[in-house]
C-alpha cells in the first residue's frame, strides 16, 4: 500500500487550509525573526523613513506612497509594525495570486503554485526591508487579479479596481510602467480584450488611473532633473547580465522543488500521488505564460538598450535593481507557470522528501539569519549592519543634544547610512523625530538647507577613522563645527569585533 504524506492529504482535502498555513507561517516567521533579533532595521528602511517623514509628493527616490505608508505605520507601532507591514504586503500578494490561480487552474493547483513560491527567494529574505519594491508586490498581484476578472471573466466592474491598482502601483514604483505597457499590449491581442474595449469601463478605468497619479505627475514635471539623475545612476548600476543571473538565483528553490517532485531518476515501479484539475482554457494559458515571462524580458531588453545606447540609459532605470525585492513583482506568476506546464495531472514523486525540502525553504532562511547574528561575530569577525546598536547610538546623541542646548534634537546629518539610522531610532520630541539633512547630496533633501541646520542646531555623525578626521563635505558646509572625541558603542554580540566608533559634533543654535 502506498502511503502519502500529510501535506498531500491536506492539499487534496483542505487546499484553502494549506494556503493560509503557508501564507501566514511565512508572514509570522519574517515578522518575529527581525523584531526579535535585528538590532538595526535592514536595507534602506532608515532612508525610506527619512524621506517619508517629510510627506512630499515625490522625492529623488521616486513616487511617494511607500514612504508615506512607512512613516504612518512607524509612528503608530515602531519597527515591529514596519516588519508586520512588509509581511502583510507579502500575504496579500500570495492571496491575490491564489485567488487568480483558482480561476485559472483550479484551487488545488493554485495551492501548488503558492507552495512553489516559497522557493522564490525574492519573496522571503529581502521582504523585511520595507520600501517601494515591497509595496509594489501586492499592488502588482492585485492588478493582475482584477485584470483577469475584468477580461477573462467578464466582470466589467473590475476595470475600476484595476484602474485604482495601477494608479497606486505607479504612485509606489516606476517599474509599474512595465505592467501598464504590457496590459496595453496584451488587451488588443486577445478576442476578449478587443470585445472589452467596446465598452466604456476600460476607458473610465484609464481616466481613474490618470486622476490617481496626477498630483505626483505634476510634481514630477517640476522636479524631473533630480529624479532623472537618480534613475540614470541606478541604470548604470544595473545590467542585463546581472539581472539574468539574479532571476536564476531567486528561482533556485523553486527549481529544486520542481526537480524533486518530477521523479527524475526514480525507480521503475515508484508510485506518486496525483493532483488533477480540469483542462485550462487557451486564453488562461496564454495569460499566465505572457505575464510570467514578459515582465522579466522587458526589463532585460531595457537594460540591454541602456548598455548599448547611452542616450537611452534612462529607459533601463524603470526596472533598476537596487534590492533583490524589486525582482518579486516580475516573477509573481513563475510558480503558476510551472504548475500549468506540468499538465492537468500533476504527479508528486518523493512526496516526503519534497515536503521536507519545502519546509526547509520556509523555515531555514529566517532561522539561519537569526543564528548568524550570534555566530558570525565570533567565527568570522565580520560586521553586520543588522547587529548595529542603533538604539543606543540614537539615545546617546539625542540626550546629549538635549542636555547641551535644552532643546530636543531637530536635525541629524553627516554619513549617508548613519544619519538616517540615528534619526529613525531617536526618541520623538514634541515636534516628532529629527529631520535628516542629506549633507552628501543636499539637492536630494529640499525640505531643509545648510542654513536651516546652522540656525536651529543639530548633530553631525560619521564613521570614526583612526585620526577622527571630519569628512570634507561636512567641514565645507559647517566650517565652525568642533568635533568631539569619538564615541564607542558595544554590540549585543560583540564577538571578536571592535566596538562601533562614531565621530560626531554638536551644532548649537547661534543664540547659544
Amino acid at each position: 500500500m502506498h502511503h502519502v504524506s500529510l501535506i498531500i492529504e491536506f492539499l487534496r482535502g483542505r487546499p484553502k487550509v494549506v494556503f493560509w498555513f503557508v501564507a501566514l507561517s511565512q508572514g509570522v516567521l519574517w515578522t518575529l525573526i527581525p523584531a526579535l533579533f535585528y538590532s538595526s532595521p535592514p536595507g534602506d528602511v532608515p532612508l525610506v523613513l527619512a524621506v517619508g517623514h517629510e510627506f512630499l509628493l515625490g522625492s529623488y527616490l521616486g513616487p511617494p506612497l511607500a514612504f508615506w505608508l512607512a512613516e504612518i505605520v512607524f509612528r503608530a507601532g515602531g519597527t515591529f509594525a514596519l516588519y508586520a507591514l512588509s509581511q502583510v504586503c507579502i500575504v496579500v500578494a500570495l492571496w491575490a495570486v491564489f485567488t487568480l490561480g483558482r480561476s485559472l487552474v483550479g484551487t488545488r493547483h493554485a495551492v501548488l503554485a503558492i507552495l512553489l513560491m516559497a522557493g522564490i527567494a525574492a519573496f522571503t529574505i529581502p521582504s523585511p526591508d520595507f520600501g517601494p519594491a515591497v509595496l509594489a508586490i501586492p499592488l502588482w498581484a492585485l492588478a493582475m487579479m482584477h485584470y483577469w476578472r475584468a477580461l477573462g471573466e467578464g466582470k466589467r466592474g473590475s476595470w475600476f479596481l484595476l484602474g485604482v491598482d495601477l494608479g497606486l502601483l505607479l504612485l509606489t514604483h516606476y517599474a509599474g510602467i512595465v505592467l501598464v505597457l504590457l496590459l496595453i499590449l496584451f488587451t488588443p491581442l486577445t478576442r476578449r480584450g478587443r470585445a472589452a474595449l467596446r465598452y466604456p469601463e476600460p476607458w473610465l478605468a484609464l481616466l481613474l488611473l490618470l486622476v490617481v497619479i496626477f498630483p505626483h505627475a505634476a510634481w514630477l514635471v517640476r522636479s524631473y532633473p533630480v529624479v532623472a539623475t537618480t534613475l540614470r545612476d541606478s541604470a548604470v548600476r544595473s545590467s542585463a547580465l546581472w539581472f539574468a543571473g539574479a532571476l536564476i538565483a531567486v528561482h533556485l528553490g523553486l527549481l529544486l522543488l520542481a526537480v524533486l517532485s518530477s521523479g527524475l531518476g526514480r525507480g521503475r515501479n515508484e508510485r506518486a500521488p496525483e493532483i488533477d484539475r480540469s483542462p485550462v482554457e487557451p486564453a488562461a494559458r496564454g495569460f499566465v505564460y505572457f505575464f510570467a515571462l514578459a515582465p522579466a524580458l522587458v526589463v532585460i531588453a531595457l537594460a540591454v538598450i541602456g548598455e548599448r545606447v547611452p542616450q537611452a540609459a534612462l529607459l533601463s532605470s524603470f526596472g533598476s535593481l537596487t534590492t533583490w525585492s524589486v525582482l518579486a513583482p516580475l516573477v509573481l506568476l513563475s510558480g503558476m507557470a510551472v504548475v500549468l506546464a506540468a499538465g492537468d495531472r500533476v504527479l508528486i514523486y518523493r512526496e516526503r522528501l519534497v515536503s521536507s525540502s519545502w519546509l526547509a525553504l520556509l523555515v531555514a532562511p529566517p532561522l539561519l539569519i537569526a543564528i548568524s547574528l550570534f555566530v558570525v561575530p565570533w567565527v568570522f569577525a565580520r560586521d553586520n549592519r543588522l547587529a548595529q546598536p542603533s538604539g543606543a547610538e540614537a539615545q546617546f546623541f539625542a540626550e546629549t543634544y538635549q542636555r547641551r542646548t535644552g532643546k530636543p534634537l531637530q536635525y541629524v546629518s553627516g554619513d549617508a547610512r548613519l544619519a538616517p539610522l540615528i534619526a529613525m531610532m531617536a526618541p520623538a520630541g514634541p515636534q516628532g523625530r529629527p529631520h535628516v539633512f542629506f549633507a552628501w547630496a543636499p539637492q536630494r533633501s529640499p525640505w531643509v538647507s545648510v542654513d536651516d541646520v546652522a540656525a536651529n542646531g543639530g548633530v553631525l555623525v560619521w564613521p570614526a577613522a583612526a585620526n577622527n578626521a571630519v569628512p570634507e563635505d561636512l567641514r565645507t558646509q559647517f566650517p565652525g563645527l568642533v568635533p568631539e572625541l569619538p564615541r564607542q558603542f558595544d554590540r549585543a554580540v560583540q564577538g571578536r569585533l571592535p566596538p562601533v566608533r562614531i565621530g560626531w559634533a554638536v551644532l548649537r543654535p547661534p543664540a547659544q
